[in-house]
């Protein structure tokens, strides 16, 4: 459990919930009910080992959260996943139906994607020799299929060197787990943009056909998303993020939230892997998914 402000809630909250499902507690230190319902939620989250991360925001202090989610009483509890929230409730529910509500969106225990990359960094080849990765990287799917962090990386390897057919052989023994692992469907997500762009021979002619339609009206999103997806396929990721906000700062659900889920799949792309550190440290955050991350959350809660 973690007391979250305004200050930390991009971190805490809206990237946190790009991996795992965060539910914010809307507390006040007045309220008798928070007072029942908060000590429940935290046994839950103990009992729930992982599956959800537990947050507390106090509503007196942190007001403009409290208006941004539309809190009118508490305790009201809001879930949160991959940036946006989804359902909640409001009231001392008891434990059996919070259980309940929570494990309508929750996946099993089982299919929560890996907080560590098998092949942790520092054990590792050295980052300047390409071909180690590669081979290690291989060599971990050989060896153990069910990693999903390995394959993860070595299909994006594979993919950022072009190799789109070894890549596609690759994720074929994964491709059923896309609905379940969402890096998976991020690949996935990447692939497809690669065909889109494999099917127009004249690349640079079709980018100036999607900016003349754009400037003729802003809101052709079909040909905005056309676009984001060259950009995607040419691994031009700030380009095609930058094209999917200007979509989302439209219409948030554009598309059953073609653009929002796209803008995550280039997200967990081009985020390193996690690295060890010290116990007490804080893992280095790449800037460029910091920055992407801060407005996407941004152009959400606006």
């Amino acid at each position: 459990m973690i007391n979250v402000t305004a200050e930390n809630f991009d971190d805490e909250v809206v990237a946190a919930s790009l991996h795992t499902p965060v539910l914010i507690d809307f507390w006040a230190p007045w309220c008798g009910p928070c007072k029942v319902i908060g000590p429940l939620l935290e046994k839950i989250e103990t009992d729930y080992a992982g599956r959800f991360k537990l947050i507390k925001i106090d509503s007196d202090q942190e007001q403009e959260l409290g208006q941004a989610f539309g809190i009118r009483s508490i305790p009201t509890c809001v879930l949160m996943m991959d940036g946006k929230p989804v359902d909640g409730f409001m009231g001392a529910l008891p434990e059996s139906q919070i259980k309940e509500f929570l494990d309508k969106h929750l996946p099993a225990g089982d299919v929560l994607e890996a907080e560590v990359t098998s092949v942790e960094i520092s054990d590792a080849p050295a980052a300047d020799d390409p071909v180690a990765i590669e081979e290690a990287l291989h060599q971990t799917v050989l060896k153990n299929p069910d990693d999903e962090e390995a394959r993860f990386e070595y299909i994006k390897l594979l993919l950022k060197q072009g190799r789109d057919d070894d890549a596609k052989v690759a994720f074929a023994p994964v491709i059923a787990k896309t609905a379940l692992v969402r890096r998976f469907d991020s690949l996935q997500r990447w692939m497809n943009a690669i065909d889109f762009a494999a099917d127009r021979a004249d690349l640079t002619g079709a980018t100036t056909s999607f900016d003349e339609k754009i400037a003729l009206n802003k809101r052709d999103f079909d040909t905005r998303f056309a676009k984001a997806q060259t950009l995607m396929a040419a691994q031009d990721w700030t380009g095609a993020m930058d094209e999917l906000l200007e979509i989302l700062m439209r219409d948030k659900t554009w598309a059953d939230d073609l653009a929002r889920k796209t803008f995550i799949a280039i997200l967990d792309i081009i985020e390193p892997p996690k690295v060890k550190v010290a116990d007490g440290q804080i893992p280095p955050v790449d800037p460029t998914v910091a920055t992407y991350r801060r407005r996407l959350s941004s152009v959400i809660l606006s």
